[in-house]
């Protein structure tokens, strides 16, 4: 019988903020989360590369957010994303950001254990303690319920207008 691994207990994984040192593990993790929703249109190695870049400029914004779930050697296994937008101030009470969740994942073999409420936890927390407005995102089909039970819902005011291919 194989011994369990216990760097992945879903007790001992941990939830903390991202750091800019952790660009180049988020890119490779980026990679497979969008690879499991269809064919790449580029190698690897070229979006790793073009992924970690970006990620070290806006890991380092105040715009962005992210946390990571992370086993006993600190390797990510989930994370999630929050881009703080800012509103144009206004002169009534009313709150001037608005966040955009996105890129929330858990590896495959570890969901369904709590990371991706743990992580949402995270998320959403800072949202709060930021003041914002509403939270905004775009969900799968399989991960509408884990949204609906934080309290998102349709919008009823909100207009959109999609620039993507038809």
């Amino acid at each position: 019988m194989q011994a369990f691994d216990t760097r992945f207990d879903p007790a001992a994984l941990q939830i903390r903020p991202a750091v800019v040192a952790d660009a180049p593990q988020l890119a490779r993790l980026r990679y497979r989360f969008r690879s499991e929703l269809g064919a790449p249109n580029e190698s690897e190695a070229a979006f790793v590369g073009r992924a970690t870049e970006w990620l070290h400029s806006r890991l380092d914004q105040a715009s962005w957010r992210a946390w990571v779930a992370v086993d006993t050697e600190d390797q990510i296994v989930g994370h999630a994303f929050v881009q703080f937008v800012e509103k144009i101030p206004n002169p009534v009470v009313e709150a001037e950001h608005i966040a955009y969740l996105t890129n929330v994942y858990v590896l495959p073999p570890l969901r369904n254990a709590g990371l991706g409420t743990r992580l949402m936890q995270a998320a959403l927390e800072e949202c709060q303690a930021m003041g914002v407005d509403s939270a905004i995102l775009w969900p799968s089909e399989q991960s509408q319920s884990l949204y609906r039970r934080f309290g998102f819902a349709t919008p009823q005011a909100v207009l959109e207008r999609s620039f993507g291919a038809e």
